[in-house]
């Protein structure tokens, strides 16, 4: 007997003997889920899928209940997922676990049968599957659960999404491309008879001109169909009345093919099929790159959109719980997650203890053990154990929601390298073409049988497709190699000014600090108990999002809080059973000078103190050598926080921070900040909290820790997924490495031309040779910007020892109190 299922090729457990009989004979299988699919598949007749498939199949998922796919008959969910055709609907499904073409065909032919389904159609190149059904005589649900019985998952795709836009794109590509290569491969081999028969003079007249017909035969539908963006995109900018690189590039084409069309016709000059097939080939091989570069950029921002379940079970007191859409979800429902599923919403553990991968999010893929009083995020997994979470967010305010939306601005948006690039481009593209025409009269004076080819080749050979591709293919892949590594750039522009940051400004609490504080110690006065005062600090701390505020969370059922107001670093007011409570800074908390300043959380009231909590916040594991490779690459460090002075020094300290001041309001931190940048310094900021947005919309350049305020990472250039502040250094280093390539790629694309157009105006390049050339250029280009998003951290040789004796000697000039 074989040591692995039949089924679902894993290894059979010991003492395992579990066998099916597939066309007469008996195979093995791993468990009963296995079992169940190879009996359903033998007994309705289709066990040509295990003659035909290409790969084992997925193991059915046991751990699926009953009730798992009754939400998909709620209406609401029917509706959003789905479009109504009167008696019928019609929905698309990405599926889970399909591996080839037999796959399809065991799918088709299991759902075709149920009652009610009209339609099934399953495509194995992009695993979707188009269903069409009668609701009225079977549920969706039924239909879903037969599919997971069988071993495949069904995941909802919106409606109207049935082909997404980037594999749309993709495959109109694909067809130019081989358009283009073939019909190029074709005409060159007619050039080759053409050159041949030049040469030797002794070419039958009628094979030269059956040569030169299948030549315009065979390079029409390349010029037309394969070269039609060229051709769009030049139209549209002369609508624009702005030449971008199309326009040559059109120019060049259309001569190229209308010359020779023109001279077949007539049975007499040159030629250019082959220059010009070969022009769009080339051409379209470097946009292909191009594309397939901004695309593994796209695919992290559409994982994240498509990482959330399509139903969740919501539970209330004492019932089993239901299956409901996740639209149906709103804050304060409670939802059970089981081991293997998603979270549906950012919450608050209740009940329960389990291992969370929150992998897609943060990109660390060890499991982090969450626990009551524990915050989550949607899109993770819960690997271990039973939760019960407290929905806190739903839809777009949740945490994966916003890192969509923060990875959706910055691949929308154009940064000022690539508009700079652009501009230059545009009046490039105005001289070469005013050059060819100069060129172009200056040999038809000369030799007229000249004038046209010198033309052409100037302009194939001095299009700025390398100029133009130089910057954006560069950061977009650089923007996509970091989001991998956890760190997300919402702002492109950012990685310029990153790339030339001097000095690093830290928040202490949730920067520096892992954010997860608590109480040392509570001192309260005889008009109040330590429970009383904890309570109403947990009441008042539950309405903010700082750090620190995780400090107080409890057990107990909340007091109820009105009339709450949060006041950026410093501290939060409201009223509680008729009577108004301060918690934060001790001088906002009190109304008190400056002078009189207890370290801690005050906690007090128009009378005057009552509490005073101790907060202890450790320090990052990694901050200390996350700072020090910050002074190694010659930048300086300085932790600016509204924090206790012991409480900031002992932070600063322990990392090996050059400076550091408390207290600091909002308006303290970016006057702070101004300063710095009006002496010249170019500064970053990273932080966290409310009372961080200010400072960092101010800052040169800004990170926001992940799991900080979204206020804070709205206002941010980049997000720091990951808890780990050695990205801080892969963000400087990967912003170096890109600006360093994108100057390798501007020198070698400007190099190019200015050493092509002389060559091409002298007429020492032909167009064929020109079309070559500027391909080339191209592909160096994106091929040297793919650069970018490789290489990690290297501590190690990005500083010379000046650069790092100079950042130590000026780390240490900073003090506490010093401008």
């Amino acid at each position: 007997m074989s040591d692995c299922c039949f089924h679902c090729g894993e290894p059979m457990p010991a003492g395992e003997r579990r066998t099916v009989q597939v066309n007469g004979e008996p195979r093995p299988v791993c468990c009963a889920g296995c079992e169940a699919v190879a009996n359903l598949i033998a007994g309705n007749g289709l066990e040509d899928f295990y003659r035909y498939r290409t790969a084992p199949s997925s193991r059915p998922d046991p751990g699926a209940d009953s009730d798992e796919w009754y939400a998909y008959d709620r209406q609401g969910l029917l509706e959003e997922i789905s479009q109504d055709l009167g008696d019928e609907r019609e929905a698309i499904f990405a599926l889970e676990g399909i591996t080839c073409a037999a796959c399809a065909w065991l799918i088709e032919r299991v759902l075709a049968p149920l009652p009610g389904v009209t339609d099934v159609q399953v495509n194995p190149a992009t695993g979707r599957l188009l269903l069409r059904w009668r609701p009225a005589e079977t549920g969706l649900s039924i239909v879903l659960r037969r599919l997971a019985e069988i071993g495949y998952r069904a995941h909802p795709v919106e409606a109207g999404e049935t082909v997404p836009a980037a594999l749309r794109e993709k495959r109109a590509m694909l067809r130019r491309l081989a358009v283009a290569g073939l019909g190029m491969m074709q005409v060159m081999m007619y050039a080759v008879g053409l050159y041949a028969g030049a040469i030797h003079a002794d070419m039958d007249p009628d094979i030269h001109r059956f040569l030169r017909l299948v030549s315009l035969l065979v390079a029409t539908p390349v010029v037309v169909y394969a070269g039609a963006p060229f051709f769009r995109g030049a139209l549209r900018d002369l609508r624009n009345r702005r030449p971008g690189m199309d326009v040559p590039v059109a120019l060049a084409i259309g001569g190229a093919y209308g010359a020779s069309v023109w001279n077949t016709l007539i049975g007499h000059g040159e030629v250019y099929f082959d220059s010009a097939t070969m022009f769009v080939f080339f051409l379209t091989v470097a946009r292909a790159l191009e594309m397939a570069a901004r695309h593994r950029a796209g695919r992290a921002s559409l994982a994240l959109a498509r990482t959330l379940p399509a139903t969740a079970l919501r539970i209330g007191a004492g019932d089993g719980g239901e299956r409901v859409g996740l639209a149906e979800l709103m804050p304060g429902d409670r939802v059970r997650v089981r081991t293997g599923e998603t979270v549906p919403a950012d919450g608050t553990i209740l009940r329960g203890r389990g291992g969370l991968d929150e992998s897609l999010i943060t990109g660390e893929f060890q499991p982090v053990t969450r626990g009551p009083g524990d915050g989550v995020l949607a899109g993770s997994v819960n690997r271990t154990g039973v939760l019960e979470v407290r929905v806190d967010r739903v839809g777009r305010q949740t945490l994966v929601s916003s890192i969509a939306g923060l990875l959706e601005r910055a691949q929308t948006e154009r940064p000022r390298l690539a508009r700079l690039a652009d501009r230059v481009a545009s009046a490039f593209v105005s001289v070469v073409l005013v050059a060819t025409a100069i060129i172009a009269g200056i040999w038809w004076w000369h030799r007229p049988d000249m004038a046209f080819e010198i033309a052409l080749a100037v302009l194939v050979a001095t299009c700025p497709c390398a100029l133009s591709l130089a910057t954006p293919t560069g950061l977009v892949a650089a923007t996509s190699a970091m989001a991998r590594r956890g760190l997300l750039v919402a702002r492109t522009d950012a990685l310029e000014v990153l790339a030339r940051v001097d000095r690093v400004v830290l928040d202490k609490t949730g920067t520096l600090t892992t954010g997860e504080p608590a109480l040392r110690g509570v001192e309260t006065n005889d008009r109040l108990t330590r429970e009383r005062a904890l309570a109403l600090a947990a009441a008042l701390e539950a309405h903010s999002e700082h750090p620190i505020a995780r400090a107080f969370v409890t057990d107990t059922a909340p007091l109820a809080v009105t009339a709450v107001s949060v006041e950026a670093g410093a501290g939060v007011i409201g009223e509680i059973e008729g009577r108004r409570y301060r918690l934060g800074r001790a001088d906002w908390a009190l109304g008190t000078a400056a002078s009189y300043a207890p370290d801690g959380v005050i906690l007090g009231d128009d009378t005057g103190l009552l509490a005073t909590f101790t907060v202890h916040d450790p320090v990052r594991e990694e901050g200390a050598d996350a700072v020090e490779a910050l002074h190694r690459r010659g930048i300086t460090t300085e932790v600016l926080s509204g924090d206790t002075p012991s409480a900031v020094s002992e932070a600063a300290a322990a990392v090996g921070a050059g400076g550091w001041r408390a207290r600091m309001r909002p308006d303290d931190k970016l006057a702070r900040l101004r300063a710095r940048q009006e002496r010249g310094e170019r500064v970053a900021m990273v932080g966290d909290g409310i009372n961080d947005a200010p400072v960092l919309a101010g800052a040169d350049v800004s990170v926001a820790m992940g799991r900080g305020s979204a206020l804070a990472r709205n206002s941010a250039d980049m997000v720091l997924m990951r808890e780990d502040l050695h990205g801080l250094v892969d963000a400087v280093d990967g912003a170096r490495r890109t600006i360093r390539i994108i100057r390798q790629n501007l020198v070698w694309a400007a190099a190019y031309n200015l050493t092509a157009l002389p060559l091409a105006a002298t007429g020492v390049l032909t167009p064929w040779m020109a079309a070559i050339g500027m391909s080339a250029s191209s592909l160096v280009v994106v091929a040297n910007a793919l650069r970018a998003g490789h290489g990690g951290r290297d501590d190690r040789g990005l500083a010379g020892a000046e650069a790092v004796s100079g950042a130590r000697a000026s780390a240490g000039t900073i003090t506490a109190g010093q401008p």
